[in-house]
């Protein structure tokens, strides 16, 4: 044990955040459960779903976990640790710890620098992939045959069963030297062949190494022309482009000319439809107008007839009772006349003469007022007609 590995291991302890305090004495003496709570921290610290036996109470249980420790760090972390150093649990043992606790805070170190250069990076806003787009093409040539690779030990998995019998029938067989010497004997003559066919190329790489110079400065030749004409036709003004430009300008100009009528046509086109809805509506407000006023003039007609109806009626009652009396009255006032039909009566010329002529007179007033009776029925009658023909005339009006 050296001052220096104790002074380093309580450093790192306190940099890895060890919670308890560690204290330089207190290794001076054998202290093995501190031991054992140290390295269970360091392995959580590895991996948080280790499982260590926690019981150190008696040698048995001492002895178990220091093997399972050794056994976690040499095959999760490839630290290989003495377990009688450990078990003696004094300064020695921490010259072990000093392997694990080294192994982080190195990491803990490399994390915090790259922490770092990634902020300066990102504050600087530099980002040079230049230098890393070789180590982008051999990543995803690694990547490319690492699937190769995968895909045909798969192959040779699946194989693997035939393999087995084949492999475990070849081992049970047993040797025949004289096949074995036959067997190596073909396998040196292709080995031969091959040689000699490598050699063979060999020998005419210097051949196709010329053909192959020529075919390459026939390309340069013919690149070089091509970029010759090239730059021969970029020069070369065409005929046809004078005609073309002016083409192209009157192109525009009938371009911006049907745009615009195409905006006129669309407003008018807009307009004639805000009128023909405008029409529209006027004549369906005409038309429910009119026909409003037709009901309205029906039923004013309908009682104007209804009114006209009973005034006729009433009138005609009147003239009838106005006849009947004036009839009445005229045959009350005149003289009443006695006798038959014939001239039996011997009187005298002048009683039958002024009987005749009273007669003669009283048919001739009674002819006048029945004339005059018979004026009145016709008056009456024409004024029945004339109402029931302006009631007609209404009629047909409705």
């Amino acid at each position: 044990m050296s001052f220096r590995d104790l002074r380093n291991f309580t450093e790192m302890m306190r940099s890895l955040g060890y919670p308890r305090l560690i204290s330089m004495e207190n290794f001076r003496s054998p202290n093995f459960p501190l031991v054992a709570e140290v390295l269970i921290w360091l392995v959580k610290r590895y991996d948080p779903n280790a499982e260590l036996p926690i019981d150190v109470d008696t040698e048995q249980d001492r002895v178990l976990f220091i093997k399972a420790v050794a056994q976690f760090m040499a095959t999760k972390a490839h630290i290989k640790l003495n377990t009688k150093k450990l078990y003696g649990a004094d300064g020695y043992a921490v010259k072990e710890l000093l392997k694990v606790t080294s192994v982080l805070y190195s990491a803990m170190k490399i994390n915090l620098t790259e922490e770092d250069n990634e902020a300066s990076n990102v504050s600087s806003l530099t980002f040079d992939i230049s230098s890393r787009i070789n180590d982008l093409k051999a990543s995803r040539m690694l990547a490319s045959e690492i699937t190769s690779r995968g895909a045909g030990l798969y192959d040779l998995l699946g194989r693997e069963v035939e393999l087995r019998e084949l492999r475990t029938r070849a081992i049970a067989k047993p040797l025949e030297v004289n096949e074995l010497e036959n067997g190596i004997k073909k396998s040196i003559v292709q080995v031969k062949d091959e040689i000699g066919k490598t050699t063979q190329m060999l020998n005419n790489i210097a051949s196709d190494e010329a053909n192959l110079e020529t075919k390459i400065e026939k390309k340069k030749q013919e690149l070089e022309r091509n970029e010759k004409r090239l730059r021969s036709l970029e020069s070369v003004r065409p005929a046809f482009m004078d005609e073309y430009e002016k083409l192209e300008e009157e192109l525009k100009k009938v371009y911006e000319t049907y745009m615009q009528k195409h905006r006129n046509l669309s407003y008018l086109e807009q307009l004639l439809d805000d009128v023909n809805q405008a029409e529209q509506d006027r004549f369906e407000e005409t038309e429910a107008k009119s026909l409003q006023d037709r009901l309205q003039e029906e039923d004013r007609r309908m009682t104007q007839r209804d009114e006209l109806s009973g005034d006729i009626d009433d009138d005609d009652d009147e003239i009838v009772l106005d006849a009947g009396n004036k009839q009445s009255d005229k045959q009350g006032d005149g003289p009443r006349v006695f006798g038959g039909m014939g001239g039996g009566i011997d009187s005298d010329e002048d009683e039958s003469g002024s009987l005749s002529s009273g007669d003669s007179e009283i048919g001739v007033d009674d002819d006048d007022e029945l004339l005059d009776d018979d004026e009145i029925g016709d008056d009456n009658d024409n004024g029945a007609e004339g109402s029931q023909g302006s009631l007609n005339d209404s009629d047909n009006d409705f």
